[in-house]
């Protein structure tokens, strides 16, 4: 092995030429070959490596029973722990990464202390019930835990329930969750030794691209469009939070996975030219945060997105090329006049956002042409964004109704206004009508009235079990009147009254 250490004396050997997959866990590089590749990391887990600690509970990335820990190598070679959810997370995508699970975190028997701080703050607080979904608990509080170490801070009541937003406890509820994890830092400190991670993590960034039977992991932008064009029916494949779940609950056949987690120029997130621009495999978390650095008011919408794995291990790319009508970042990239380049071998087109969608789910993407990069202009002093999200549940849900509202006030004058709406119809849409109700107009109560009249017949929404059509009339009209109350030009909302996020 290049690594030099062990490998799992369970795994099986590589076979057809094709090398196995290569992680760091428990100690030791384990190899793996044989299996499907849509094998999620929590089969693997339980079924294979018989390390049951890790549960299963809703089997689609929402309870967060399965949550464990993924370490990668940063560019300066230090290691960063990421919480996932093992039951969407497909075994390949860890090759060359470690993975750390509730059964790693005690030490051997005998030891003192055995228990990790967090596991030891559980006990002491009474956080655990049933116990079902300690583990993912346990494993959230670790991330968070390692990450604040880092830092030298300690995360507020309201940063601990922010980072488990994707963990769900019906019996025992949060106060004592919630308690654990401000007493963890009080006990004594024990780290995840990193040193022999980091050395392994380091070997195995010397083994060749994984590449096997309907699985291929490209670390190229022209290595991607090769595969591309050779196989143009394969599915790509970034964070797996759609595609987890086309596997789990609608038993779905995926036989050919172009994995695009390996390609570094499709993770940047970088300023040029007067734009954002936004690799297409950017995760979530760093696409929204980037986002939030320039329009702040985008914040509190960047933490109702899924949840910190969702967020993690999703892909902003991923999140435009799904097209999901529900879906969260088109209407507010569609508000901010963003653009998406669309590559197809060595050739490359712009176009905007808003002329992507077709139909539902349906975009116009060709036949071996992938999703590149994202762009969007970077705000002007004119400029006025309100990122806006209503779901039933305030954290870690699905949106009934989102909104991205846009406009470009001069003097009171509105000079230009991209209203976007999802959940309103098949796709994300611009609401044109209303953006032409207020164009040209000085920006008062009335200009509201007639857009919010106009609104009426730029969409027609559907009744589902996320809300009736009535309800996302009524509350996209009310979102409207939120921007002119928080952007009027006299006496608009003071930021401690719009959101309880203000008060943090």
């Amino acid at each position: 092995m290049t690594s030099g250490l062990p490998s799992s004396p369970a795994s099986p050997a590589a076979t057809g030429g094709a090398r196995p997959i290569r992680f760091f866990h428990r100690g030791a590089v384990v190899e793996v070959a044989g299996l499907p590749p849509t094998t999620t990391v929590l089969a693997w887990l339980r079924e294979h490596a018989h390390r049951t600690g890790t549960k299963e509970g809703c089997n689609e990335g929402d309870c967060g029973a399965c949550t464990v820990l993924v370490g990668q190598l940063q560019p300066d070679d230090s290691l960063a722990w990421q919480p996932r959810n093992a039951c969407i997370q497909f075994l390949p995508t860890l090759d060359g990464q470690a993975l750390l699970t509730v059964e790693d975190l005690a030490l051997p028997p005998g030891s003192e202390p055995a228990l990790h701080p967090v596991q030891q703050a559980m006990v002491d607080c009474h956080g655990s019930q049933c116990g079902f979904c300690t583990p993912g608990f346990v494993m959230s509080l670790t991330a968070c835990y390692e990450a604040h170490q880092d830092s030298g801070t300690r995360p507020t009541r309201q940063a601990l329930a922010d980072a488990l937003s994707g963990n769900l406890c019906r019996c025992t509820g949060y106060r004592p969750i919630l308690a654990a994890g401000e007493r963890m830092f009080t006990l004594p400190e024990r780290r995840i030794d990193a040193g022999p991670i980091v050395a392994a993590l380091k070997a195995l960034r010397a083994d060749p691209p994984l590449e096997a039977t309907g699985f291929a992991a490209p670390r190229s932008l022209d290595h991607l469009a090769a595969l591309r064009l050779a196989r143009p029916q394969a599915r790509l494949l970034a964070g797996g939070t759609d595609i987890g779940l086309w596997v789990n609950k609608q038993l779905r056949r995926l036989d050919d996975l172009v994995y695009l987690g390996r390609v570094a120029e499709l993770h940047t997130v970088r300023e040029a030219e007067g734009q954002l621009q936004i690799g297409a495999a950017a995760s979530l978390e760093a696409a929204w945060n980037a986002l939030a650095r320039h329009w702040p008011h985008t914040r509190e919408m960047g933490l109702r997105f899924a949840s910190p794995p969702i967020r993690l291990a999703g892909t902003m790319g991923g999140n435009l090329a799904n097209g999901s009508p529900i879906g969260d970042a088109a209407p507010v990239l569609m508000a901010l006049g963003a653009s998406l380049v669309l590559r197809r071998g060595q050739a490359q087109r712009t176009l905007p956002l808003e002329d992507f969608y077709l139909g539902y789910m349906s975009n116009q993407l060709a036949e071996g042409e992938f999703l590149q990069a994202i762009q969007v202009p970077l705000p002007q002093p004119q400029h006025q964004l309100r990122a806006y999200k209503l779901s039933k549940r305030f954290d870690s849900d699905i949106s009934a109704l989102a909104a991205g509202l846009w406009l470009q006030l001069d003097a009171g004058v509105v000079r230009a206004a991209r209203f976007a709406f999802g959940g309103m119809a098949a796709t994300v849409q611009r609401a044109r009508g209303a953006e032409a109700a207020v164009v040209g107009q000085t920006w008062t109560e009335a200009t509201l009235q007639a857009a919010m009249a106009a609104l009426e017949a730029d969409f027609t929404p559907l009744t589902d079990l996320r809300a009736s059509a009535a309800y996302r009339r009524r509350a996209a009209r009310h979102l409207l009147q939120r921007l002119w109350l928080e952007t009027r030009p006299e006496a608009p909302l003071a930021p401690e009254q719009l959101s309880v996020w203000s008060a943090r």
